[in-house]
């Protein structure tokens, strides 16, 4: 049963100038009730889409988990991984923005010189329980400790395969600055984090670090990390842009109208990230299915995407290698250019090279 719950809650983390802009990333854009649209009266957030439905019963999922055969749930075959040091990170140019996938969804980005982590997640569970609960493919390319001095953590919501505890009380003591959606900086607080260095934002809402501009945008999903606390803290994308790129980060979402108000108020977008994996009949409006997660890179006003959120965990009923087949089919249908680097293979966001379809010669 806990290994059950794990999976199930696993389904559904310096010395410049600092600005946290406390209002809409330009006010002429958002009204004070699209601004709290998604806020319960009595506390905690909500999805506001008309056709949103969360109303997936327990024990017929549970009955799933138990019965239904799964096949190629994980890899046979080693995930290639480029190992990386913390001297080639600190040797990457200043002026040159960069992205490395670490893994599921976390990244090691450099965007105007300034190191950031999205999603950290190195622990070797996605999982309240260190015994139990969705298991790594892979190691990530570099051991948390081994990382260069990094700058801010970027958290998209909090559950376990985003916002990591150990991760992030290992960072605690050495990173600055914290973008956390509302609600979430609690965990963190309890975990190390002192308060000035943690920013909540709410949708629309801007943090600045020098010339890096990160503004929380909406998406479609929910939060918890227990049976008893759904919705109590807030779920976001984000929007980061430095002097010479403009990248979009989804953490979690089901597809809905936002991704093209998200393009329409800063697209166009050098690179998205989105979310391509973990989908399910059951849960169909709190993640995206391929053909889903690219129609949202549309929406974006993307350029080139890189397919996020598979290729780490187990944490769907689809094969492990789905995501990535389906996406790459779609997108060469769609004249779509998408990015699909090995994890620690280094992408330069305005000089991105062409990857390979690195599963192919490992799918069971």
């Amino acid at each position: 049963m806990k290994l059950i719950i794990s999976i199930l809650l696993s389904i559904g983390g310096v010395m410049l100038a600092t600005t946290v802009c406390k209002s809409a990333n330009n006010p002429s854009d958002v009204n004070a009730t699209e601004q709290l649209t998604h806020h319960k009266a009595k506390g905690g957030y909500i999805n506001t889409s008309p056709t949103f439905n969360d109303d997936t019963a327990i024990l017929p999922l549970l009955k799933r988990y138990i019965t239904e055969t799964r096949v190629d749930a994980t890899p046979n075959n080693s995930i290639p991984v480029i190992a990386v040091t913390a001297e080639q990170l600190s040797q990457l140019p200043k002026n040159q923005d960069s992205v490395i996938r670490l893994g599921h969804s976390s990244i090691f980005l450099q965007v105007n010189g300034q190191r950031w982590l999205i999603d950290p997640v190195f622990s070797e569970r996605a999982s309240p329980f260190s015994f139990a609960g969705p298991k790594r493919f892979h190691q990530p390319p570099i051991a948390l400790a081994d990382l260069p001095e990094i700058d801010g953590v970027i958290i998209s919501h909090d559950h376990y395969d985003h916002l990591d505890k150990a991760s992030i009380k290992q960072l605690a003591t050495s990173v600055s600055h914290f973008v956390v959606p509302l609600g979430v900086d609690k965990h963190l607080k309890d975990w190390g984090v002192i308060s000035e260095h943690i920013h909540p934002l709410d949708w629309w809402q801007t943090f600045k670090l020098a010339n890096v501009t990160i503004t929380a945008t909406p998406t479609q999903h929910f939060s918890g990390r227990g049976l008893f606390d759904k919705n109590e803290t807030l779920w976001a994308s984000y929007v980061i842009k430095s002097n010479s790129s403009s990248l979009y980060f989804s953490g979690d979402s089901g597809y809905f109208d936002g991704f093209k108000q998200i393009g329409e108020r800063f697209g166009p977008f050098d690179l998205t990230m989105v979310e391509t994996g973990a989908y399910d009949k059951d849960w169909a409006t709190i993640h995206m299915t391929p053909a889903q997660s690219l129609q949202a890179h549309i929406d974006l006003q993307g350029k080139k995407m890189m397919p996020i959120h598979n290729g780490t965990f187990d944490l769907a009923f689809h094969s492990w290698y789905d995501p990535l087949n389906q996406i790459a089919q779609l997108a060469s249908a769609a004249n779509v250019e998408i990015v699909t680097p090995k994890m620690g293979e280094l992408i330069a966001v305005n000089e991105i090279h062409e990857t390979t379809h690195w599963w192919a010669a490992i799918s069971n």
